[in-house]
């Protein structure tokens, strides 16, 4: 299996570090509303990841994919709704999991919460350690990382060191490159805000601690395999990660970072432009069935562009998605009627051709698009081949595990 690593900026060999196991944390939803296509296009990429390391590699797995039930958003919108935190982020965590379901999703090994007691105890030993090993400061009830005491900070998204502003302090999760700044760990509580204390006096996490102390609490001992995301999670969140992880164990984090790009909206006039609530653009599975679409021709059109080129998602590739699902749909259908035979050798071989392609471009930085095109090569040449007379029931058992 050959992955491209952000951190290297190169493709490499990737093996798990120890028991043929893989240890993988991918950051999940932040529930503070329905997750939409943008999040799900991830999510899907990263479940296509996990069973290719299963099926096609061969590894156990250990994957960790969690729920941000506390930052900014989601304190926001849970008073502006008037509700309980934890009760109204769980009503997008369900929502979440219906929708996952429907787009064929496996579950994750784990699927924490961050507001969960016990990963709570754990940003607190984890920012325990950071102040012990000297890269914390406390402000006006805060505690923030001091990214001075870092000299590698900055490594995951190349970073500027010329441009950082030395002492200088950021309080919001989110933030550009150009803003880069001592950033907060724990958060002193505003009036009305949920609250706890781990051991470090009163206050919430951080965004960026959360991940940190779960990944690391629940696939232990760093550095774990693999870390994946959204690419626009590289600066800061995963920037942050590291330097929260790598400064309280002084070891490596992660030892490789995977990142799914962008989905843009393409409109009429074939213009594109990032999906934005703002913008009126924010289409979640609901409005992809609204429209007469299955969820499963949303995930055929996620796969069918490599995940590291943005994809640009419209109706009318949505149109194009279904037909295509249709074509191996009809195809596998047809198979079942097949008439009683003999097994054609020459079918075998074909097979066996195309599970050896499969193999060889999922297995190369996990490229799909390629893998599906070989699919649909085999889906022409079969129906050749019944039309000819050439596939019989004989053959029905072969193609049926070939397409599982």
């Amino acid at each position: 299996m050959r992955l491209f690593n952000t951190l290297t900026r190169r493709e490499e060999a990737f093996a798990p570090s120890r028991d043929n196991t893989v240890r993988m944390y991918s950051c999940g939803l932040t529930v503070y509303a329905r997750g939409h296509i943008g999040n799900f296009r991830t999510f899907v990429v990263c479940d296509v990841l996990r069973r290719a390391l299963k099926s096609e590699a061969g590894f156990g797995m250990r994957h960790v994919m969690n729920f941000t039930d506390v930052d900014d958003r989601t304190i926001a919108e849970s008073q502006k709704a008037g509700v309980p935190l934890r009760e109204y982020t769980g009503r997008y965590i369900e929502a979440f999991r219906e929708d996952a379901a429907a787009l064929g999703l496996e579950a994750p090994e784990e699927m924490p919460r961050a507001t969960d007691d016990e990963n709570i105890a754990a940003m607190g030993k984890t920012i325990a350690a950071l102040e012990a090993n000297g890269h914390t400061y406390r402000s006006d009830g805060s505690i923030y990382f001091k990214i001075a005491t870092l000299p590698e900070y900055g490594k995951l998204a190349r970073l500027d060191h010329t441009g950082i502003k030395a002492g200088a302090r950021v309080d919001s999760d989110k933030y550009e490159k150009e803003d880069a700044r001592d950033f907060v760990l724990w958060k002193a509580t505003k009036p009305g805000e949920p609250t706890w204390d781990p051991g470090i006096g009163p206050g919430r996490p951080g965004w960026h601690i959360e991940c940190s102390a779960m990944a690391l609490r629940l696939l232990g001992e760093a550095p774990i395999d693999l870390h994946a995301g959204g690419v626009d999670l590289i600066f800061p969140h995963h920037e942050n990660e590291i330097a929260q992880a790598e400064g309280a164990t002084r070891t490596t984090f992660s030892r490789f970072w995977f990142h799914v790009e962008h989905l843009m909206i393409e409109d009429e006039e074939q213009t594109s432009e990032k999906m934005s609530k703002s913008l009126g653009n924010a289409y979640n599975l609901e409005d992809i069935r609204a429209r007469g679409f299955r969820p499963s021709a949303l995930r055929y059109l996620y796969l069918g562009v490599h995940y590291r080129k943005q994809l640009k998602f419209s109706w009318s590739a949505m149109a194009q998605a279904e037909e295509a699902l249709k074509r191996l749909t009809d195809f596998l259908a047809r198979g079942e009627r097949l008439q009683p035979g003999e097994a054609n050798p020459g079918i075998e071989a074909r097979l066996e051709e195309a599970r050896s392609a499969f193999h060889e471009h999922i297995t190369a930085d996990l490229n799909t698009a390629a893998a599906l095109g070989v699919v649909f090569d085999l889906v022409r040449a079969l129906n050749t081949a019944i039309d000819a007379g050439e596939l019989g029931g004989g053959d029905a058992d072969a193609v049926r595990r070939t397409f599982d």
